[in-house]
């Protein structure tokens, strides 16, 4: 098995999508077999049925539901088929479940290239492998050339919590603390910069990873964690102005502990950019008891995707439900919701 997941017992494929893959016909199970079943191969898959019948872990059912629409759909550090792992299986894990199952949905423009297709195929066996989840059922829909935007994706997921976890964008209390996992800003600059041919950027690659693992080193120390969210589309911003609105609270943070990358951070002066407002896709917020903030912390960074942790500010009393942050400078500056879309098609 090579980098890109591909088995140099099968030849590439090599043509494009037609209207016929997508007729139920025989060049249909044709595309399912060369390039669906060969990467996303497990028990249930290979059973070819409409639907997967699987087995189920005690505790409560955590499901979610997501679509994935970036371009372009490779960039530095990823492309729209392990996007789609991750992305679900983190919104599974911010519940503090165990990801269990997937779904995968394939929406395909009449003339993507076939090759294309199985390098994403590929990508996303990969991730799901690597998160160790299977792609158990899925559906693929061809439709007319211009219709589409070459691919998207849609993913379902399926995982269990255990009956003691309870996190909720409703639980954040005043005084508890907020924490990042990481530096923020990665994803959407990397993928600003391939889709616009900024050279300048350089070696800024997406963050895109599966959180799972962290959370469970973090529930390893604390099964009281309040709220856990990704920040995704709107970045931190838009996370945390989410939470404060669903627990009736206010937050503020403090700009000197917030990590962000030198190169983001140039980015983002050049162009005008707020790091704050760019999407991340290995990241994670989480709002916890001020009293094991620490010990939390401690656990995060001793994982590979949480060694840049941080605490970044605290739950306050707010009946306005807004975020404000203390600047480098001394002053006081509200952290709005993003009111334009500068970034789009990032995830």
């Amino acid at each position: 098995m090579n980098h890109s997941g591909e088995s140099s017992v099968h030849p590439r494929v090599t043509g494009v999508v037609e209207l016929a893959h997508g007729s139920g016909g025989r060049r249909m199970h044709e595309l399912l077999e060369r390039i669906f079943y060969r990467h996303l191969d497990n028990p249930w898959l290979r059973r070819q049925d409409d639907q997967a019948c699987f087995p189920v872990s005690s505790g409560r059912m955590v499901m979610t539901t997501d679509s994935h629409v970036v371009t372009p759909l490779f960039f530095p550090g990823g492309d729209i088929g392990s996007l789609a792992v991750h992305g679900t299986v983190n919104d599974i894990a911010m519940a503090g479940a165990r990801p269990l199952y997937l779904s995968a949905g394939f929406i395909l423009e009449e003339g993507f290239p076939l090759e294309d297709l199985e390098r994403i195929v590929a990508s996303m066996g990969m991730a799901a492998r690597d998160a160790g989840v299977a792609v158990i059922t899925g559906d693929t829909k061809v439709v007319r050339r211009g219709q589409a935007d070459g691919c998207y994706i849609n993913t379902s997921g399926i995982g269990v919590v255990a009956d003691a976890i309870d996190i909720s964008g409703s639980r954040a209390r005043v005084g508890d603390k907020v924490i990042v996992s990481g530096t923020l800003g990665e994803h959407g600059i990397a993928i600003m910069a391939s889709r616009e041919n900024l050279d300048f950027v350089g070696d800024i690659v997406s963050d895109s990873a599966a959180l799972h693992t962290l959370v469970a080193r973090m529930l390893e120390v604390c099964t009281d964690i309040h709220c856990l969210r990704d920040p995704t589309r709107g970045g931190l911003s838009a996370v945390l102005n989410e939470l404060c609105q669903q627990s009736r609270v206010g937050i503020l943070l403090d700009e000197q502990h917030i990590p962000v990358r030198e190169p983001v951070r140039a980015v983002c002066e050049l162009l005008g950019l707020d790091a704050l407002n760019i999407a991340c896709e290995g990241r994670l917020v989480a709002i916890v008891p001020s009293l094991h903030a620490s010990t939390i912390v401690d656990a995060m960074r001793s994982h590979p995707l949480g060694c840049d942790a941080a605490i970044i500010g605290e739950v306050v009393e707010d009946p306005r439900q807004l975020v404000f942050m203390r600047t480098t400078m001394g002053g006081i500056r509200l952290v709005d919701w993003l009111s334009s879309d500068p970034l789009p098609r990032i995830c």
